[in-house]
């Protein structure tokens, strides 16, 4: 049996961008037969929501998209940078943030920033939606779905 190849997504707090973007990758990889490969995870550069469900505002509007994040909220810790293949960043801070707590090189060259994976959107990073209303919630959701399916055709290229 080969190792599963292991994706964390990582964003500030771990409540709207990375659970929703662990929660897209997952069912693209369940639609396309490829759970089984795969470890998927979410985590946040800092633990102030620390075992919390994902915002409510995140979770309602992906309902609508029909996804269902059970995700709750855990800080990236340092086993983290040995555990995964790729730990992907939403934004320039949370790159910055990953590359100062990457030990070696080779933990440096596992992080990659989410929105160099969008085709169909020209954006460099994934925003915060968390102190916007509704709209950027809707926006992040367009975004990482459209990331997500290039992130899953770079691995498997």
């Amino acid at each position: 049996m080969s190792k599963k190849t292991a994706v964390l997504f990582v964003c500030l707090g771990n409540i709207c961008r990375s659970p929703m973007a662990e929660t897209v990758f997952n069912k693209i990889l369940a639609v396309r037969k490829l759970s089984d490969d795969f470890e998927v995870d979410s985590a946040g550069l800092i633990d102030y929501h620390e075992g919390e469900k994902a915002d409510a505002r995140m979770r309602n509007h992906a309902r609508m998209r029909g996804y269902n994040i059970t995700h709750i909220s855990k800080p990236v810790n340092n086993v983290d940078f040995e555990r995964f293949d790729y730990i992907v960043g939403m934004d320039d801070q949370n790159i910055r943030a990953l590359t100062s707590r990457a030990v070696t090189e080779q933990q440096r060259q596992k992080i990659c920033k989410m929105s160099d994976f969008c085709s169909l959107y020209k954006v460099n990073a994934v925003p915060d939606p968390y102190y916007g209303d509704d709209s950027g919630f809707i926006h992040v959701i367009d975004l990482l779905e459209d990331a997500c399916e290039g992130f899953l055709q770079f691995i498997r290229n």
